[in-house]
């Protein structure tokens, strides 16, 4: 399982707490760490002001934000690599995963 190279915009929509939390509840595919899964699911889909939301409440609910890919990367390691990638990176830097 493989990203993009780079994010691609997420346009204008605005999510509420609900919306935000909501992403707790994906299945990861077999293979796949829940806890990846969710913060690649919310990178993917979320502008910064969501995502940070959404790491608190991923905090809050005691999951991992150094959860492993199959090939054993975390989700900062990857994104730091894409040129919009890196503000994500940071917030979840900020929020205690490991560089």
């Amino acid at each position: 399982m493989s990203l993009k190279k780079d994010k691609q915009k997420v346009l204008g929509e605005v999510f509420d707490q609900e919306r935000v939390k909501s992403f707790l509840n994906y299945l990861p595919p077999e293979g796949v760490n829940r806890d990846f899964h969710l913060l690649e699911k919310a990178y993917r889909g979320m502008n910064i002001d969501n995502f940070i939301s959404f790491v608190g409440f991923f905090k809050q609910a005691g999951y991992n934000l150094d959860a492993t890919n199959p090939e054993g990367t975390t989700l900062v390691k990857i994104i730091s690599q894409h040129r919009q990638g890196i503000v994500y990176a940071k917030a979840l830097i900020k929020a205690g995963a490991s560089e």
